[in-house]
């Protein structure tokens, strides 16, 4: 037998999130299911009747009663998302409940109702619901953001001569630090969330048609206006105030849009990183493991990386909700617009729970992650002193060109070019020898010691400023950062040693 969900977003055919495992948490569906989005709109509506009766403008006790009625429980998500379509809008059919519902609990006979959506339109709760929603899922993410860049913080100290190779298209390019890598990775996340947080979440109360056409006639009488009221409304459900209405005015979501872009972004940039090094041949990270997580319904060995899998799936799916939105935007028509706004909802609330849902699996995946700097170092040796040809063209050529009547630096250039060229038409296996025996025979050793060559090919002395990158990234957000030495061992935000200092390969 089938029976109705209870507590949750949907009935008999509800969507749990069956085919959106990035997602399917219980902190995304608390904090951006359809029980959140009614509870918003049933709390704007409360909200505006405290408004209104200390405002005298609706009969005494009011507030109390709207507020009793604005209980979630007391109405079906289900039936109101299918009445919905009668008015294509949620708020319509939700209003002739919380009406009745009113009139119900309004044994006193004061005449609550009157309090009840009063010089309102629908847009104006519905944006102002979704405003609320959104702060309140954003709170949540920053929340799993500030605990992932602490222990990339950690991971950046902890790994600052921790020596791996750099790639670029795909090849190797320079020695690098794992430390540098992690610092980037917390650059990016850092970056995005300090937008995130700077972001403002507006009221909205504009009216029938942005006039205030209706606000302006009930209060009439008072020595409060309908803007007043409206910067009342914001303080009460603490949004922000707003100079005028913003029904097609879209930037607040569109910000939104593209703050959350940029979390998943970064996001996706670590997934993408841990996903390549995680493979077997390469094996420089692996992902914290967990029972049940990662196996395969076929192959009994694998691990899949499935923390990173999932966050490159929001990574993938984000850009185009966000171009949604901004879509939406370039088409509010009118000063109400048909279809536009509509068409605003499912993308604005699809992003807020890519963002929180990666968020939450980043967070595993940063404080949990392994690293191997043995496997690290066994594939920055596979390209050997090779890795080092910029570093002895920069330090040799000049020699070259010194030593010979009549040539210039150009000159030495070139004659290094052909010892890397040589070599690179040896076997893989072979260049690493190679490459020492031609460069030795190409530089006399008057000019070059054997001493200095080898200085020279120590990948340890050609990591340029990589540790000052890393320090100053750190210090330019420190309120994302927590340090190694501040941490206590073992908590959430400090990498265990035998997870991060293990040696593979």
């Amino acid at each position: 037998m089938i029976s109705r969900e209870t507590g949750g977003d949907a009935g008999v055919q509800g969507d749990f999130g069956l085919l959106s495992p990035v997602s399917a948490s219980p902190l995304v569906a608390a904090l951006t299911g359809d029980r959140a989005v009614l509870a918003a709109v049933l709390r704007v509506e409360a909200a505006w009747a405290a408004v209104l009766e200390r405002a005298a403008l609706a009969p005494a006790g009011s507030a109390a009663v709207v507020a009793a009625a604005a209980e979630v429980g007391r109405y079906d998500v289900a039936d109101l998302a299918v009445r919905a379509q009668g008015g294509a809008n949620p708020v319509i059919p939700l209003l002739a409940d919380l009406r009745g519902q009113v009139t119900a609990l309004d044994t006193a006979g004061i005449g609550a109702a009157k309090a009840v959506h009063t010089s309102l339109t629908s847009q104006d709760v519905l944006d102002s619901a979704l405003m609320l929603l959104s702060r309140e899922a954003v709170r949540g993410l920053l929340t799993e953001l500030k605990a992932t860049t602490a222990a990339l913080a950690a991971l950046a100290e902890q790994h600052a001569d921790t020596l791996c190779v750099g790639r670029s298209l795909t090849q190797h390019s320079l020695p690098f630090s794992f430390g540098l890598k992690a610092a980037q990775w917390f650059h990016g996340l850092a970056a995005a969330a300090r937008r995130l947080e700077a972001l403002e979440f507006p009221v909205q109360t504009g009216g029938a048609a942005g006039t205030l056409a209706a606000g302006t006639v009930l209060t009439s009488g008072s020595r409060l206006s309908a803007l007043d009221l409206s910067d009342r409304l914001a303080s009460e459900l603490g949004l922000a105030a707003v100079p005028a209405p913003w029904h097609t005015n879209r930037l607040a979501v569109t910000s939104l849009g593209d703050a959350l872009a940029s979390v998943t972004d970064a996001a996706g940039k670590i997934a993408a990183d841990v996903l390549f090094l995680s493979r077997p041949e390469v094996a420089e990270l692996a992902e914290p493991r967990a029972a049940g997580r990662g196996g395969s319904s076929a192959m009994p060995q694998k691990q899949n990386p499935v923390l990173s899998v999932l966050i490159r799936s929001a990574a993938l799916q984000a850009p185009g909700q966000a171009a949604q939105l901004h879509l939406a935007a370039a088409n509010f028509n009118d000063e109400r617009p048909d279809g536009a706004w509509h068409s605003e909802w499912p993308a604005l609330r699809q992003l807020l729970r890519l963002g929180l849902g990666a968020a939450v699996l980043l967070r595993e995946l940063a404080e949990g992650l392994q690293v191997f700097p043995g496997a690290m170092r066994r594939n920055l040796d596979l390209s050997g002193p090779l890795l080092l040809s910029e570093a002895v063209t920069a330090a040799v050529a000049p020699l070259l060109a010194g030593n010979v009547e009549g040539r210039n630096s150009a000159d030495g250039k070139q004659r290094l070019q052909a010892v890397v060229d040589e070599t690179l038409r040896v076997p893989a296996a072979d260049q690493a020898p190679t490459y020492r025996r031609l460069l030795r025979a190409a530089v006399p050793p008057e000019l070059l010691s054997d001493a200095r060559l080898e200085e020279l090919l120590d990948p340890a002395n050609y990591l340029g400023q990589a540790a000052e990158i890393s320090r100053r990234i750190l210090a330019a957000y420190p309120e994302y950062g927590v340090s190694v030495t501040d941490t206590v061992a073992g908590s959430p935000t400090a990498p265990t040693p035998e997870l991060n200092g293990a040696s593979r390969g």
